[in-house]
């Protein structure tokens, strides 16, 4: 039968799947999706049919989908291998159907989500401010960053903008939050330029102006990456100390960051359209980043707890801000499996010492498990209490359980129950349970096989509460 007045277009590729010639609309698909005629071919199923035809020395038909930046393109095309030496003669290519339709218009809310998670990942240094701008805690991985990070907690309760530069700016300080989001600024001690993102972490009522933010983590990041540190040799004894903590953990992380948050602007085609099977790869490179990441901090953090004369900072916090805090910042996480995460009220207070850093960490890695863990679908519960001198922040799972002979061993270091491939380390509630005993608490597990796990995190208490 002959079809030739069906054909809307042909193309041919050399035996380096090359494309050396095509008509329109082929043509200008080529072009823009970054290829060149002639060069390799620039559509990425039209590619993987062309190697495959080629390699088996099959003709083969099929529907492919490609995006140029402004529509999603649907054609038919047949790939037919011309003759020679190992099928090395290259390819015909025949288009007979072409539908165009504009791309999706992106969700706006989870663009700005994800951009912020970038951010997060990608910070050298965390500041978590109140409504007005002060600072209330510092996080970051020394360095250049040390005399920063001094400065900065020395001046918790006055606006951050007292510490940092902001070259040109001759304006009153500190700006409305919008303004100060995204500037450049210079740090004290640190001959970097560091770009400020201001992340609100919640509302205040409303006012006269509209809803307010209830506070900010403000996440300071650097394109220029960080100076390695080199002691001069000292002639004293030396000390055995570990390589991971003290040495390469500050400097792999903003690679490792650089990675993950890279490939979460593929994966959410915030540098443009791309086919589904590689938003898919790029997930992929990032959920190993971020598990190369998890391990490399879980080592630091080893070395930090397991050094002699550890502890722990004895603040007054508030246990079920800390609880707030950690389900908002896995909710994300969390929505991706339909999990919903019942965290305690906004008017619910519950005072405790310890050092609000650590806790959130705890929490963090106990309900980043759950999550892992949990069945579709369900709820996880973050519970709080306070008892004989103890406040508590319970966290109840509905997953696969634990039974009494495995519930000891999860806390025991590398400990994985034989599991592979979830991502985990086996160190994070062993590292979490000394961090509990280190501020004077506990974390314990109760649970029955089946039944979901209930992991207790108990930290001295503070004032009245609840």
């Amino acid at each position: 039968m002959d079809m030739s007045e069906s054909v809307l277009a042909r193309a041919h590729s050399d035996a380096h799947d090359q494309m050396i010639a095509a008509d329109e609309p082929l043509a200008g698909l080529q072009l823009r999706c970054g290829g060149a005629l002639p060069g390799p071919i620039a559509i990425p199923e039209l590619q993987e049919v062309v190697a495959k035809a080629r390699r088996f020395g099959l003709k083969l038909a099929r529907a492919i989908t490609a995006q140029d930046g402004h529509d999603v393109i649907r054609a038919w095309v047949e790939v037919q291998p011309r003759p020679g030496p190992n099928h090395e003669g290259g390819c015909d290519i025949v288009l007979r159907h072409w539908q165009s339709s504009p791309l999706p218009a992106e969700n706006a809310d989870l663009t700005l989500r994800r951009r912020a998670e970038i951010d997060r990942a990608l910070a050298e240094m965390t500041v978590r401010l109140d409504a007005r701008q002060n600072v209330l805690a510092v996080t970051c991985d020394g360095g250049d960053l040390a005399e920063a990070a001094a400065r900065l907690r020395a001046a918790t309760g006055h606006p951050w903008t007292d510490v940092v530069t902001i070259p040109g700016s001759t304006h009153r300080q500190p700006l409305h939050w919008r303004l100060l989001d995204g500037a450049s600024v210079d740090l004290p001690g640190s001959a970097r330029r560091w770009r400020a993102t201001l992340i609100p972490t919640g509302l205040s009522p409303v006012t006269a102006r509209g809803a307010e933010p209830g506070g900010f983590d403000l996440c300071l990041t650097s394109d220029t990456p960080a100076p390695l540190h080199r002691p001069a040799p000292a002639a004293a004894q030396p000390v055995e100390r570990s390589v991971i903590g003290s040495d390469l953990a500050p400097v792999l992380r903003q690679p490792i960051a650089r990675i993950i948050a890279n490939a979460e602007t593929i994966r959410t085609r915030l540098a443009g359209p791309l086919s589904e099977d590689y938003t898919r790869y790029a997930a992929d490179i990032a959920a190993a980043g971020e598990h190369l990441m998890g391990l490399v901090d879980d080592l630091a953090d080893l070395d930090v707890i397991e050094a002699e004369g550890f502890s722990t900072i004895a603040d007054t916090i508030d246990l079920a801000d800390a609880a707030r805090r950690a389900a908002g910042i896995l909710s994300m996480r969390a929505r991706e499996k339909g999990i919903t995460i019942s965290a305690p009220a906004l008017d619910v207070t519950l005072p405790a010492v310890a050092e609000f850093r650590r806790v959130l960490q705890i929490l963090l890695n106990l309900i980043g498990n759950a999550i892992r863990y949990s069945p579709d679908n369900s709820t996880i519960i973050v519970d709080l209490s306070r008892d004989e001198g103890f406040a508590r922040v319970a966290i109840a799972d509905q997953g696969p359980g634990l039974s009494p002979e495995d519930q000891p061993r999860i806390f025991e270091k590398f400990e994985r129950l034989g599991r592979s491939g979830d991502g985990g380390s086996g160190l994070g509630l062993y590292i979490s349970r000394r961090l509990a005993r280190a501020m004077g608490g506990e974390l314990s597990v109760v649970s029955a096989k089946g039944e979901g796990a209930c992991f207790l995190l108990d930290v001295p208490a503070g004032g009245e509460g609840i």
